[in-house]
């Protein structure tokens, strides 16, 4: 059934509508001690409608702002509504912030009521009460661990939820007259951005922009209440709340929430989810544990695994776009399905995937092919917090690994001499968060949004992004130098989890390596190679060996591009740590803060430049309970094979 927009134009008022039409259909699932309990879009909506008459009742008003903090929870998403209800405006945050970073955005909202999952959320909000004077009423979700907590600012969902039904009971009218006041062009939520550059900012979204979008994109994929979602990524990232809030909101289709980041696959498999979205690095971390898993298969697998994915890999593609693939290989593949592909998306659970996504960044072309080969409709989609994430998405039938689609309707592209990627939509931000200046800049006076991205149009129209214009830079000799188009290269390797490109204005391209932990790990166990720990392992010339083999199979690809074929990387050494949130290194969804690395690690960037072939690093570090430590090493610096066009051919 479809839904009007233009008289469902606020979230809550698409509640009510899915709790008259659908009420008794699945809105929400959440696995509790291992078990799945279901809330239909009715009692969704009364758990919302109560906890909305109970906001109210604690003095929240039209304009005020709700701080979310935990992990995709049904109350987290029930709050989220309950404040809109009341023409508020929520502000989901990231539950593996440290306590300092929900700082900035309380004190920039001025927020005086928060949601918090847990005693953990509730102990970060509680630290930083006397940076944030404003935050005066905390609502705690989960009781464990809270019983001797006495702050005047603390209270249970459950309380605020039992004041919420007496006061709807006494006033049942007040809500519905509430939410009749709210329009499209409202406030519906503020998003903060990731800082990948600076101080974050806050984007402020209305409904219209956000449910707008939301139609447009699951008109194009045929998405409706039958589908499944899960919801397993941080609900304060802007993709993740589209797919489990937005979109749901839009369709009526159901979204799952996992007990723990540690069962996300194995709930996967149990609920079969029909639609899903992951950023490259999940995609990439799935394929590592694919790797790992066919490391300690037996000889005969590894040999069957081997040769049909030489099959997929030729044919699984085209079979998937409905592309002319010969009886014989159609066959080959059918027995491929039979026994490699077909158990693989079962582990992996993506059985039942009927649209899947990637974003976030730019994804590895070999990591793209690999999923679509074995089935799996994955597809590109480009878009940002400012943009309300759908601006282009790839058609089934025209997917390329190396381009975003084009845009979708209602959406204008165009690109600056500079080659920067201008957008006009219908979901674009209404401003940046006490940020006049900011938002002057980002859009213009034609409301054109400047996104910062580079790129261009293929010939069939389809977008491509190279990299952000302020990260692409050229050498010395003019080659073009876009760091994190070699970044996503290397990444393919199940062995390699981060690297860092550095060349702009100098002769070469040299590299910083994280690899993977459990991969390597795991490859050195098999080849008696004893270990203590990250640093030590990174120490091995071994693995320094086998990282080496990586970035040369990446070079020889380079070879072959004759515009960044100078951009090859020619020195490398692998960091002593992983590059982590905690210290600053990579923000909250996991991108690489380039220009702080830079900084912190300048000297071992003067190393790698300066010809040297170790360097000793004395660095502090912070762990995960908070605590501080020193961590000293004498790091491997090592030169990487170049090639010309020919002996790359030859390499292949």
């Amino acid at each position: 059934m479809s839904i009007d927009i233009g008289t469902c134009d606020t979230f809550p008022k698409l509640l009510v509508h899915h709790a008259r039409v659908r009420g008794a259909l699945p809105a929400i699932r959440e696995k509790d001690l291992g078990i799945w309990q279901t809330w239909t879009w009715q009692q969704f909506a009364d758990e919302v409608r109560a906890l909305a008459c109970g906001l109210a009742a604690q003095g929240f008003k039209r304009g005020d702002h709700l701080a979310l903090v935990g992990d995709n929870r049904p109350r987290i998403y029930a709050a989220m509504c309950a404040a809109q209800c009341l023409g508020g405006i929520p502000v989901p945050m990231y539950q593996d912030a440290a306590a300092a970073e929900m700082a900035f955005p309380i004190q920039n909202a001025e927020i005086a009521y928060a949601v918090a999952e847990d005693q953990e959320q509730v102990d970060k909000l509680l630290e930083i009460l006397p940076q944030c004077p404003t935050l005066k009423h905390i609502y705690y979700d989960e009781p464990r661990g809270m019983r001797h907590y006495a702050q005047a600012q603390l209270a249970s969902y459950d309380t605020l939820l039992e004041l919420g039904r007496e006061t709807r009971a006494r006033d049942p009218e007040f809500l519905e007259v509430e939410i009749a006041k709210g329009s499209g062009g409202d406030t519906a939520a503020m998003f903060f951005t990731s800082g990948t550059t600076g101080t974050p900012k806050g984007v402020v979204l209305t409904h219209h922009a956000l449910i707008d979008r939301a139609k447009v994109a699951a008109d194009l994929e045929g998405l409706g209440e039958r589908d499944v979602v899960l919801a397993y990524l941080p609900p304060a990232w802007i993709g993740q709340n589209v797919f489990s809030y937005a979109q749901p909101f839009v369709t009526g289709y159901c979204i799952c929430c996992p007990e723990s980041a540690e069962t996300v696959m194995t709930d996967m498999r149990e609920i079969g989810p029909t639609y899903y979205f992951a950023p490259p690095r999940v995609l990439e971390a799935l394929l590592t544990q694919v790797s790992i898993r066919m490391e300690d298969a037996s000889s005969l697998k590894r040999r069957l695994y081997k040769a049909f994915m030489g099959i997929a890999q030729r044919v699984g593609g085209a079979l998937l776009d409905g592309k002319p693939v010969g009886i014989a290989d159609r066959l080959l593949y059918r027995l491929g399905d039979l026994l490699v592909y077909g158990p693989l998306r079962n582990v992996l659970g993506m059985s039942r995937v009927r649209v899947a996504y990637t974003a976030g960044e730019a994804i590895g072309p070999d990591l793209f092919r690999f999923y679509r080969s074995i089935g799996i409709n994955l597809k590109q989609l480009y878009g940002s917090t400012e943009t309300s994430v759908f601006v282009c998405i790839q058609p089934d039938g025209q997917v390329k690994a190396d381009t975003v689609g084009p845009a979708v309707p209602g959406v204008e592209l165009k690109f600056t001499p500079q080659r920067e990627l201008l957008i006009r939509s219908p979901g674009l931000f209404k401003e940046y968060y006490k940020n006049a200046q900011a938002t002057a800049e980002a859009k213009d006076h034609e409301g054109w949004f400047h996104t910062g991205d580079a790129g261009y149009f293929d010939p069939d129209g389809h977008l491509k992004i190279i990299d952000r214009v302020k990260d692409v830079g050229k050498l010395v000799d003019g080659t073009l130098f876009a760091p994190k188009y070699l970044e996503n290269k290397l990444k393919f390797f199940s062995y390699i989890k981060e690297a860092v490109a550095f060349g702009d204005g100098r002769d070469q391209v040299c590299a910083f390596i994280n690899f993977d932990f459990e991969a390597v790990a795991n490859w050195a166990e098999k080849r008696g190679i004893a270990y203590t720990g990250y640093t030590d392992l990174a120490s091995r010339e071994a693995v320094l060996s086998l990282v080496r083999e990586c970035i040369e199979r990446v070079n020889a690809d380079l070879a072959e591009e004759p515009e960044i074929a100078n951009s090859q990387i020619r020195r490398f050494l692998i960091l002593h740590k992983e590059l982590d949130a905690d210290d600053g290194e990579l923000t909250r969804t996991r991108k690489v803060r380039r220009a702080f690395i830079a900084d912190r690690y300048r000297a071992l960037l003067d190393a790698l430049y300066g010809g040297k072939d170790s360097v000793h690093v004395e660095m502090q570090v912070k762990y995960e309970d908070g605590r501080t430590g020193m961590v000293a090493a004498d790091l491997a610096i090592r030169d990487a094979k170049v090639y010309s066009p020919d002996a790359a051919k030859r390499a292949a």
